[in-house]
């Protein structure tokens, strides 16, 4: 059994030093390991029994592909489940005295197999149904107890292991474009610019733990619904493309309460769906060099613009509500705002004194 997930490794004895944790964890292999006679296992601690056991948990890490050895017969104090669909879990050893805090359980992404540009799924793994049944397996080998699992032997991680841990991938050009490569899991950065994409690819839509899509300079037309379910999505750039339209349906999606900055520049878009106001997590909105005649009539609901740029549209006014925005930087050069109509001239004058009214009606009934 192999998991990819993030781990944080936390001595009990730390309190009382007066030390505090890190509170961090590390992306790490997690392998349940069969010990075979031939293996050396290195020692852990000072004066830790080198002696042979059924099984054990190995912590692999980039830093330390030989990992670190934890044994688990008759050593587990607790095991804490509550969050473990929430891909979270914690093993708490007696020797020594650490609680091993796993999360991050990635799910594989989806196996996608792409003829020019004709997707077709094949099939679908998920790491996340193994990570379920981790705790019945650890726990069975607390007992010293047969595993029906496959247990792995005791080798180091080779590094192409930890490519799966990248959060960040660039690419600029068509030719770099993974087409029968899964995009790594755990992404958190992803552009595809210059890629001629005409429809978003839908592996995308299984990166999970997404903050920052790059789609600009393609030729999108449409963006799917699904995108809507990136719960942490933060950024969305998809300048220069082809773009008509931000659907309602994005618009109440979980964007709302994530997303932050959105570019739309350079594309076809003639106007905002009301329900666009909804989005009001936004701090940075561009809309340059489209076909805009109106903004949405409650754009004063986007509390938190600060940075709003629409600068070559065809937009005729702006919406009473634009005057609750609290902008920091705006540009709407070269719009075709329309000239305001000039107002008659009215003649004012300063009211009569009810005496001179009066004396006025008696001289003129005389």
């Amino acid at each position: 059994m192999k998991l990819h997930c993030e781990v944080e490794v936390i001595s009990r004895h730390l309190p009382a030093l007066g030390l505090r944790n890190r509170g961090k964890g590390v992306r790490a292999v997690l392998s349940l390991c069969q010990q075979t006679p031939g293996s050396l296992p290195r020692p852990r601690f000072r004066g830790e029994p080198g002696g042979q056991h059924p099984a054990c948990l190995l912590i692999s890490t980039l830093k330390d592909k030989r990992g670190t050895r934890y044994e688990l017969k008759e050593n587990i104090e607790q095991f804490f489940t509550k969050f473990v669909d929430e891909g979270k879990a914690t093993v708490r050893l007696k020797e020594p005295p650490v609680d091993i805090c796993l999360s991050k359980v990635w799910c594989h992404s989806i196996m996608i197999c792409l003829s020019g540009w004709k997707q077709s799924r094949l099939s679908l793994t998920c790491q996340f149904q193994q990570f379920k049944g981790f705790p019945s397996a650890v726990r069975l080998a607390h007992r010293g107890c047969d595993i029906e699992t496959p247990l792995l032997t005791l080798t180091p991680v080779k590094t192409s292991e930890f490519e799966k841990f990248k959060t960040k991938m660039v690419i600029t050009s068509k030719k770099d474009y993974p087409l029968s490569k899964n995009f790594p899991y755990s992404l958190e950065h992803l552009q595809t610019s210059y890629c001629g994409l005409v429809r978003v690819d839908m592996r995308m839509l299984c990166l999970k733990n997404l903050r920052k899509l790059d789609l600009s300079h393609n030729h999108i037309k449409k963006l799917p619904a699904t995108i809507g379910d990136l719960v942490h999505l933060q950024e969305l750039n998809l300048n220069d493309n082809h773009l008509e339209s931000f659907s309602v349906a994005l618009c109440q999606s979980t964007l709302q309460q994530s997303l932050r900055s959105l570019d739309l520049s350079k594309n076809k878009i003639k106007a905002l769906p009301v329900q666009f106001c909804q989005l009001q997590e936004l701090t940075d909105l561009k809309l340059d060099d489209n076909e805009l005649i109106r903004f949405p009539f409650k754009m004063g609901q986007l509390k938190n613009l600060r940075f709003l740029s629409a600068a070559r549209n065809k937009l005729p006014f702006l919406p009473s509500e634009f005057k609750n925005l609290s902008l920091e930087y705006l540009d709407l050069f070269g719009n075709t705002f329309e000239q305001p109509k000039v107002l008659p001239d009215i003649m004012l004058q300063a009211p009569l004194t009810l005496l001179e009214s009066s004396a006025r009606t008696v001289l003129y009934n005389r």
